[in-house]
């Protein structure tokens, strides 16, 4: 039987975004962790996809959360909740950004060290043909993307924001989203093919201590015979 607590939790959990807002600026302070943990993974990813960071993307989570609470008394509606705390949270890493370009003579927000890592992983050929290597390539290529592509391939694809909600986080058309999300498509499908074809000699490598062993087999059958 469940608890008193769980039961009220399990209430809180299955309210509206706009809900929990009116209950906590009525007081209930404690329910602004539902809206975190809702949107935690969300705005990881899409401080994470403009900041190439994890330690900036939970910055910038952080500080999108304390200015959204902050702020709450001015939420007014007009878009959803989500759109109005995404937004929030973009503007947070777009400003980390400008920060960075100020006070760092960089030409990309990715550094020529970094481009190395990721065209050159060092996974053992026995790695590269499991599962983690496939997400490896994905987040190589999406790390490839121009900045303004890879923000709404994240949102879209990955987050699986409709047009609107993407368009009105961004402050964009929602024509504007499908030619950038169309665009990124096509450029991460090039990248994806171009590191598959770069990679092709390393899939289901045969060589080392198995290669020896039939090289040795063979060999002694040969002589047997």
């Amino acid at each position: 039987m469940e608890t008193t607590a769980a039961i009220e939790r399990t209430k809180t959990e299955i309210l509206s975004d706009e809900e929990v807002v009116a209950r906590v600026l009525a007081g209930e302070t404690e329910l602004y962790e539902i809206i975190m943990r809702r949107y935690n993974q969300r705005l990881f990813r899409i401080a994470r996809a403009i900041l190439h960071s994890n330690d900036e993307a939970e910055d910038v989570m952080q500080d999108a959360y304390v200015r959204a609470y902050e702020h709450l008394n001015q939420f007014l509606g007009r878009a959803r909740f989500s759109t109005w705390l995404t937004r929030i949270a973009i503007h947070e890493a777009l400003a980390r950004v400008q920060k960075r370009n100020r006070s760092e003579e960089l030409d990309a927000m990715i550094s020529p060290e970094k481009e190395t890592a990721l065209t050159s992983p060092s996974l053992s050929p026995e790695q590269q043909a499991c599962d983690a290597e496939t997400a490896r390539l994905l987040e190589e290529a999406m790390l490839s993307l121009p900045d303004h592509y890879r923000v709404v391939v994240m949102m879209r694809d990955i987050e699986e924001m409709s047009t609107l909600e993407t368009a009105e986080a961004l402050e964009l058309s929602e024509d504007n989203v499908k030619i950038r999300l169309h665009r990124a498509r096509s450029l991460l499908r090039e990248e994806l093919m171009a590191r598959a074809h770069e990679r092709r000699s390393k899939v289901f490598p045969f060589m080392g201590e198995r290669c020896n062993r039939v090289v040795q087999a063979v060999l002694t059958a040969i002589i047997q015979h």
